[in-house]
């Protein structure tokens, strides 16, 4: 079922929370599931992650996902915090059940999202970020797990 880090992020998830002003805010959701992923990010000058929060309305998994999405974009660079996919995210938690990889996907979509809204606040392109999908079921049949 499910691994031991994952009942650890569910049962005591990290970051949980808002950031008042963050540099970045990405909100996405599952329409299939209903599970709904906000992340906060704050950036500083340099481009580097200073801190990660979340808020996660979903399941335990999408909890986990959220919990050690945010514990691993601390302290990278935005080009680094770009690199944590979904199959990164499911690694660092030894596994997800199949039918539970869609809340790894939000994780990585919601990094994505917040990413972007940076972005867009500070009127830069970040090299290799597309626009993030609000709702992750769109397309995700031809998505590869």
């Amino acid at each position: 079922m499910y691994s031991e880090k994952v009942m650890d992020h569910f049962q005591n998830p990290r970051n949980v929370g808002e950031i008042e002003d963050a540099s970045g805010v990405g909100t996405v959701g599952n329409a299939k599931c209903g599970d709904i992923m906000r992340i906060f990010l704050d950036i500083d000058d340099n481009g580097v992650v200073r801190d990660a929060k979340f808020k996660t309305f979903g399941c335990g998994a999408a909890v986990a996902t959220s919990s050690m999405a945010t514990e691993m974009v601390k302290g990278k660079t935005i080009q680094e915090a770009l690199q944590v996919t979904n199959k990164a995210v499911m690694e660092a938690l030894d596994g997800l059940p199949p039918v539970k990889v869609h809340c790894s996907l939000l994780a990585e979509e919601a990094i994505h999202a917040a990413l972007w809204d940076y972005a867009e606040k500070h009127n830069i392109v970040i090299e290799g970020l597309e626009k993030p999908k609000n709702d992750i079921s769109e397309g995700e049949e031809e998505e590869e797990y």
